[in-house]
C-alpha cells in the first residue's frame, strides 16, 4: 500500500473534521481539490470521490469543518442517486466508505443546472433589489419571501473552480458554447424530472423541496448525473407542516439546509465580499452546524444516522477505498 498522509482538523477533544486530503491510490493520474469534495482519478477511467467536512458558503471555505458533514453528504447523496437511476444514469459505482464514493470518470459540464420551486435564498435577494428577471427568465410581480413560483424555474449557473459561481441565462450558454444546444435540451429535461422525483420523496417525509442544483457530464457520447444530489450542500428544504400558515402570517420558514450558516454569518457581517473577514467559528455554533446536519440526514432520510468512527479517519478511508480497488 502507497504511504498517504493526511491532515486532520481538531474541532475539539472528542470530534475530528477532515479539512484537507492527500491520499495516493493506485494509478492516481491526478487530483480535483474542490470546495468540499477532493476528486482523485484514477487511469482517465475512475474517480474516488473523498466529501470533506470542509463547509464553503458564499463561494468561500470557511476555517473549521465540521465533523460528521462529509458522512451526511456522501451517505444521503448515494441514496438519492439510486432512487433516481431510473431517470438518468449516473456516475456512482459503490459507496465503500461513509465518506467516499467511487465512481466513472466522467468530463463535467462546464454549468450547473440549478432548479428553484420558491422565491427563496439567492432569487430573493435578487427580486428584493427589484429585479423581475433571473438568468434570463421573468419573475411575476407581488410576490412574497418563500412563495411559491407557478411553475419551477431553471437558473443555471456557471461552474467556477474557485471563487464565485455566476448567473447565466440559457441563451448565454448556448451562445458562448458552453453547451450543446442538443445536450442543453437534454438537461433541461434530466432536471426537472430529477427535482419532480426529489419533491415527491421530500413530500413523504413531511418536507418541501426547495430548490436545488445537479450537475452533469459526458462519458462515451452519454450524459451522466455527477456529484451529489439533493443533500443540505445543494438542496434547500422547507418543513411542509405550517407552510402556509407561516406564509399567511409573513413569518420565516422552518427550514433544513444550510442557510442557517449564510444567515449566522451575515449577523456576523460577512457575504463573501471584499474586504470582509471570515468571523471566529466558536466551538458551540461548529457543535450546533453537526446536529443540523444529522437532523436534516435523518429528517430527509427517514434513517436513524450512524456515525462513523472518526478515530483515525484517514486510515479507515484509505484502507476502504485499497479493499475496494483490490477487488475490482
Amino acid at each position: 500500500m502507497k504511504q498517504m498522509r493526511n491532515t486532520i482538523n481538531r474541532n475539539n477533544s472528542n470530534m475530528s473534521a477532515i479539512t484537507k486530503t492527500n491520499f495516493n491510490f493506485p494509478e492516481q493520474v491526478k487530483v480535483y481539490n474542490g470546495k468540499v469534495r477532493d476528486v482523485y482519478t484514477l487511469d482517465n477511467e475512475l474517480m474516488v470521490m473523498v466529501v470533506s467536512d470542509r463547509i464553503s458558503a458564499f463561494d468561500v471555505v470557511l476555517p473549521k469543518g465540521i465533523p460528521f458533514k462529509g458522512q451526511v453528504l456522501n451517505q444521503l447523496a448515494t441514496k438519492f442517486l439510486k432512487a433516481t437511476e431510473d431517470i438518468v444514469p449516473n456516475w456512482m459505482i459503490d459507496s465503500p466508505d461513509p465518506n467516499v464514493t467511487i465512481g466513472h470518470y466522467c468530463e463535467p459540464f462546464k454549468v450547473e443546472m440549478v432548479i428553484r420551486g420558491y422565491l427563496t435564498g439567492h432569487a430573493w435577494r435578487t427580486y428584493k433589489t427589484g429585479a423581475r428577471e433571473l438568468c434570463g427568465v421573468t419573475l411575476p410581480e407581488g410576490m412574497k419571501e418563500h412563495d411559491k413560483f407557478p411553475e419551477p424555474i431553471l437558473t443555471p449557473t456557471t461552474k467556477a473552480d474557485v471563487g464565485h459561481d455566476e448567473d447565466i441565462s440559457r441563451e448565454e450558454i448556448l451562445k458562448q458554447g458552453l453547451v450543446s444546444e442538443e445536450d442543453y435540451v437534454q438537461l433541461e429535461k434530466f432536471t426537472r424530472a430529477l427535482f419532480q422525483r426529489g419533491t415527491e420523496m421530500a413530500a413523504e417525509r413531511g418536507l418541501i423541496l426547495v430548490d436545488t442544483k445537479y450537475e452533469f457530464g459526458k462519458k462515451d457520447g452519454k450524459i451522466y448525473l455527477i456529484d451529489e444530489i439533493h443533500t443540505p450542500d445543494s438542496s434547500r428544504y422547507f418543513y411542509t407542516d405550517g407552510y402556509q400558515e407561516r406564509q399567511d402570517k409573513g413569518e420565516q420558514q422552518k427550514q433544513l439546509s444550510k442557510e442557517f450558516v449564510r444567515e449566522w454569518l451575515m449577523e456576523n457581517g460577512f457575504q463573501g465580499k471584499d474586504n470582509q473577514s471570515i468571523p471566529n467559528m466558536p466551538e458551540n455554533f461548529v457543535q450546533s452546524v453537526t446536529d443540523r446536519y444529522i437532523e436534516l440526514y435523518e429528517q430527509v432520510s427517514g434513517e436513524n444516522f450512524s456515525r462513523g468512527n472518526i478515530e483515525n479517519l484517514e486510515e479507515r478511508i484509505n484502507s476502504n477505498v485499497n479493499t475496494f480497488l483490490s477487488k475490482n
